[in-house]
């Protein structure tokens, strides 16, 4: 995570993000830096606007958060499929114990 922290320092002060850069700010916080790690982030942000990247995760709500009408909406019908499985689960049991509670099917189980 430091790696993307500093990654992160660097975009907010202006700073370019390059081998250079990031080594001095994880050499600087006292990380023990892999050459090879920095590397690897400099190409995986090579193409990615992080200003846009932080602000689409700070749109995401968290949980518990507040949501939008359509969201509310969509997990009100999710709910309501949620909650006929588990009426149709629950009634498939009852179907199964009756039939364990009047004997039958023990002949399934012992052939």
């Amino acid at each position: 995570m430091e790696y993307v922290y500093a990654a992160l320092i660097l975009n907010e002060s202006g700073e370019e993000i390059n081998e250079a850069n990031l080594t001095d700010v994880l050499e600087a916080a006292g990380v023990d830096v892999e050459e090879s790690r920095v590397k690897a982030l400099i190409a995986a942000l090579e193409d990615v606007d992080i200003d846009e990247a932080v602000e689409q995760a700070a749109a995401v709500p968290a949980t518990g958060g507040a949501t939008t009408t359509d969201e509310t909406e969509a997990a009100d019908e999710g709910d309501d499929e949620a909650e006929e499985e588990e009426e149709a689960a629950d009634e498939d049991e009852d179907d199964d114990e009756d039939e364990e509670a009047s004997g039958e099917g023990l002949g399934e189980l012992f052939g």
